[in-house]
């Protein structure tokens, strides 16, 4: 491969290395530094002109460190004469906040996107948005991949009888959907309430049928895991057989280990696009690497080949 550069973010040199294996490119040497005033400093060490190059940024917080190491890093890049600079950000930063559903409010996903355009960055790949309307809020080119194909093959070699797909509200309803295709199996759905930004949600009632079954709840993040920890008790209440969890984003903040080890689920099922602490990695926590999805898609993206097929 030809002109191509790709390059880390301090927090994302583990994900980037495994791409650079797949792609057999080497890593980009960067140098970062925080000053004694706590600004941050970006330098690039090796010639970047005329080169398409690609800079990975994860979201291990704090997350607002992770942003102002990437823009300056974006910059560095564009003053480089970089030919053209691409954003790799496996899960994109403050995506919840993608509405202004109450009064006075900001759209924090809207200003990101702002933010990384400005500072020069010409496409953006990421997975898995909270609301696919985030890659509107670019006015430059955004690539949104997908584990939907990753969890699907996992789940298919373990052979599971009797299941049934089990959506966490109506709005993950259409992704359990596709799921419960691919699978030839029923989908059920937990009727849930949530008080405002609180982020405990209530389930109260599933509909659909689950008792002996196996149950796999798909979500696209598991954050708190308040949801799933109510969604996994109604289902053991109404006699599933086991619980199984596949989520493409592992944020687990707060509660998220506690309430996952309290929680009757067999094995929870995530990819790494969200750094795991040694510490919050726990037996029931099943990790898939999607770095090899995201270098099939630089591959294609370098070569101008479409990646809708692995999307």
């Amino acid at each position: 491969m030809k002109n191509i550069k790709l390059f880390a973010c301090p927090t994302a040199e583990e994900f980037t290395q495994e791409i650079c294996d797949y792609l057999k490119l080497p890593m980009g040497k960067t140098s970062y530094q925080k000053f004694s005033n706590d600004n941050n400093f970006v330098q690039i060490l090796e010639p970047v002109r005329g080169q398409d190059v690609y800079v990975v940024q994860t979201t291990q917080p704090p997350v607002n460190e992770r942003i102002m190491e990437l823009l300056i890093t974006i910059d560095a890049l564009k003053r480089a004469s970089a030919d053209h600079i691409s954003v790799v950000l496996p899960y994109f930063m403050y995506c919840r906040s993608d509405k202004k559903d109450q009064p006075r409010i900001p759209v924090t996903a809207k200003l990101m996107a702002q933010l990384i355009e400005a500072a020069g960055a010409n496409r953006v790949i990421t997975c898995d948005l909270h609301n696919d309307a985030i890659q509107s809020y670019f006015d430059i080119y955004c690539d949104k991949l997908s584990a939907q194909r990753l969890l699907q093959k996992y789940f298919k070699e373990k052979n599971l009888d009797n299941m049934v797909v089990v959506a966490t509200d109506a709005g993950s309803a259409k992704k359990a959907y596709k799921y419960s295709k691919y699978f030839d199996c029923p989908i059920a759905l937990i009727d849930k309430r949530r008080d405002g930004n609180d982020d405990r949600a209530i389930a109260t009632n599933v509909i659909g049928q689950v008792k002996g079954k196996n149950a796999i709840i798909f979500d696209d993040e598991i954050d708190t895991a308040g949801s799933m920890m109510e969604t996994a008790h109604i289902l053991e209440r109404e006699g599933a057989k086991s619980i199984y969890v596949g989520c493409t984003h592992g944020v687990l903040s707060g509660p998220a280990i506690e309430r996952l080890k309290n929680a009757p689920i067999k094995e929870c099922v995530m990819t790494n696009t969200v750094p795991l602490p040694k510490e919050k990695r726990i037996d029931k926590i099943k990790v898939l690497s999607i770095a090899p999805t995201f270098a099939e898609a630089i591959l294609r993206i370098h070569e101008d080949r479409s990646i809708s097929d692995i999307c």
